[in-house]
């Protein structure tokens, strides 16, 4: 699969870093790779240098246990900085075991945000505002959405200058992306003007099958340019490195799921998506 895929070039270092692109990473649908793709991506980005801080704004609290990060013991979490816009985010942050790769956590509490924001004056700008301290020291800011389509990813995508959607190569996955372009069109109509889809990055691909390479070219039909020539190919290798709390390109350096995320860095470099 990997023969049929263009590369991209090798992102030269960077001299300084900063004011950083805030990419929302978005699926209503659960059970896409969208955490997956978060965690690695940002390894992948990190690896070349960049400066990334990842948001975990999931009240599962995935992305935080996928690096190593035990949100449930955390007294301050994103959902604090939510809640009291005079905390500090840089107290929030915590660093990972990668050079250049930090996250903000989030837990369960998280789940309460999304009532108690409904009151608040410039409720969709709150993630917004709680980022604006720290995008002059980051070059990538990815923003690990819930799946849903609520006030948080309402919130993520008004902070936000691109989407990447993960999508799973599979029938049903396709069918709720049209209301995932739907809102991201009226948060781009009424609340953030500079907001545009980065990308439709296919997820869980199986190039033997006759389904996947259908539903792939559906989303080129669809999608056109925005599909990422980069895929990402199922393989048990993810949900291992998800258990050791680390990212693939770490946990399987030389596996082609690593492989891939850091293609995907590159091209999204390539395309200028990234630093």
């Amino acid at each position: 699969m990997a023969g049929e895929e263009k590369d991209f070039p090798v992102p030269p270092p960077l001299a300084s870093h900063g004011p950083a692109r805030v990419i929302a990473m978005c699926n209503q649908k659960g059970g896409v790779g969208k955490t997956t793709s978060t965690i690695n991506l940002a390894a992948a980005l990190a690896e070349y240098g960049r400066r990334v801080l990842i948001v975990d704004f999931d009240p599962q609290g995935a992305a935080s246990a996928g690096l190593g990060i035990n949100a449930n013991e955390l007294e301050e979490t994103v959902y604090t900085l939510l809640m009291h816009p005079r905390s500090d985010i840089r107290t929030v942050i915590k660093p990972t075991a990668l050079e250049n790769l930090d996250v903000v956590p989030a837990n369960i509490d998280l789940s309460a945000a999304e009532v108690q924001l409904v009151n608040e004056v410039a409720r969709e700008q709150a993630l917004a505002r709680v980022l604006r301290p720290v995008l002059d020291e980051y070059d990538v800011v990815l923003i690990d959405c819930q799946p849903s389509l609520g006030l948080l990813t309402v919130n993520a995508l008004t902070a936000a200058h691109g989407v990447i959607i993960p999508l799973e190569a599979e029938y049903f996955a396709l069918r709720g992306v049209a209301l995932l372009v739907e809102t991201i069109d009226k948060v781009t109509d009424r609340l953030n003007p500079k907001l545009r889809v980065d990308g439709i990055l296919a997820t869980m691909v199986d190039m033997r099958t006759l389904h996947s390479r259908e539903v792939i070219e559906r989303v080129r039909e669809a999608f056109g340019d925005k599909l990422f020539a980069t895929k990402i190919a199922r393989t048990v290798k993810f949900p291992d490195a998800s258990v050791a709390s680390e990212p693939i390109t770490t946990y399987a350096p030389t596996h082609s799921g690593a492989e891939a995320y850091r293609r995907l860095a590159r091209e999204l470099v390539a395309r200028g998506d990234a630093a």
